[in-house]
């Protein structure tokens, strides 16, 4: 549902961003004081980087921010939910969606690689942030090599998990390329609970029994939710 346009007349006029004081306006801030030194609602109007007729892009972007209440959240909203704000549209929806996804990228890239995942809590530390994001579910892989490091990330399908999206060729076929020697398999609850639904354990026994006949050993299935995970290897249901 778009924002609702409220009176232009019923509210004190807005302080456009030209109208500002070259200190306080966001781009001339971060240039003199850095980018840490900018608040949430300066950094997403520098790439609103205009306002909406009669509001300025600072307050396009307070606007933004209250509707989805966190960076989490509009990290998570769809392009279209993102574009139906008012003052927003899609082509400052899709800037955000990629400031968005660099961001979680830039996270991925400090990942130290050669630091071995050994349990559960390995992988929510190092890829619970990025999981808890989207708001569909989302199966990986893991790729290991003999000493438990990460050779690669690797996203296999987006959707409800089911045998059809998830079939074992899918997941395998990169651990193949890759000549890796095991994988954990990764995929998140929207719902923000990681309970395993009937699928995902059915879903998570065949790729066990698939892997023993490729002799790559599937060490672990984590379900990522809001606040907690669950292991299906420590749970013991593989």
């Amino acid at each position: 549902m778009s924002d609702t346009k409220s009176d232009t007349n019923s509210r004190p006029p807005d302080v456009m961003v030209r109208e500002m004081p070259s200190e306080m306006r966001p781009r001339e801030r971060l240039e003199q004081f850095g980018a840490s030194a900018l608040s949430k609602e300066e950094l997403v109007a520098i790439l609103l980087r205009m306002g909406a007729q009669g509001e300025s892009v600072v307050s396009v972007s307070k606007r933004l921010l209250t509707r989805f209440g966190d960076l989490r959240s509009l990290a998570s909203a769809s392009l279209e939910e993102i574009a139906d704000v008012r003052g927003i549209g899609r082509v400052k929806a899709i800037t955000i969606k990629a400031a968005m996804e660099l961001g979680m990228r830039l996270a991925e890239e400090k990942v130290d690689r050669s630091e071995p995942i050994r349990t559960a809590e390995d992988v929510w530390r190092l890829y619970g942030p990025r999981m808890r994001q989207p708001d569909k579910e989302r199966f990986c892989v893991i790729l290991l090599d003999t000493k438990n490091q990460v050779l690669e990330f690797h996203t296999v399908s987006v959707g409800t998990l089911n045998a059809s999206l998830v079939h074992p060729r899918e997941v395998f076929r990169e651990a193949i390329r890759r000549g890796c020697h095991s994988i954990i398999c990764v995929h998140n609850h929207p719902s923000g609970d990681p309970t395993p639904s009937a699928d995902d354990i059915a879903v998570t026994k065949d790729l066990v029994k698939a892997g023993e006949i490729m002799k790559i050993r599937v060490l672990d299935h984590v379900i990522i939710g809001e606040t907690r995970w669950v292991s299906m290897q420590e749970t013991g249901l593989i």
